[in-house]
């Protein structure tokens, strides 16, 4: 069987699955993940795999079951995902000073490797120089 045709029936099944279990599906991830807003989440992940997998490895023996699963692991990467991200955000909120002196650093590093690729006159090359200094300086005030 040509791989559009099958392509086709997998799309088909996968459509027919929505319309017959999506609200299955839905309820069992909301009493799994005991919430709302990640269980719709985890189901459309669920569902968006089976539409790429599905054609490629065909159609799972219980899909109802194959989509409660992807979309409970989804649901966990998900949280994964959003640990890191709140750990990552605490730890710039501790430490605002090092990270703006980071970025003032990184600027400044900037600035200096264009000031030495300068191929415009002696006077241009004074001006930005000038200007990178005030630069550096509106940014250590600002982090105060």
């Amino acid at each position: 069987m040509p791989s559009g045709v099958m392509d086709k029936q997998a799309h088909t099944k996968v459509d027919a699955v929505y319309r017959a279990e999506s609200r299955r599906v839905f309820a069992t991830l909301i009493r799994v993940l005991g919430d709302f807003d990640l269980a719709e989440e985890a189901m459309h992940d669920a569902f968006t795999s089976a539409v790429e997998q599905w054609p490629r490895d065909g159609v799972p023996e219980n899909p109802r079951a194959w989509l409660v699963t992807a979309g409970r692991f989804k649901a966990i990467d998900a949280m994964r995902r959003r640990a890191r991200h709140d750990a990552s955000l605490a730890e710039i909120a501790e430490r605002p000073d090092e990270i703006d002196a980071a970025r003032a650093k990184q600027s400044r590093d900037q600035l200096e490797k264009q000031i030495n690729a300068w191929s415009g006159s002696e006077e241009d090359l004074a001006l930005a120089k000038t200007e990178l200094d005030r630069s550096v300086v509106r940014m250590q005030l600002a982090s105060r």
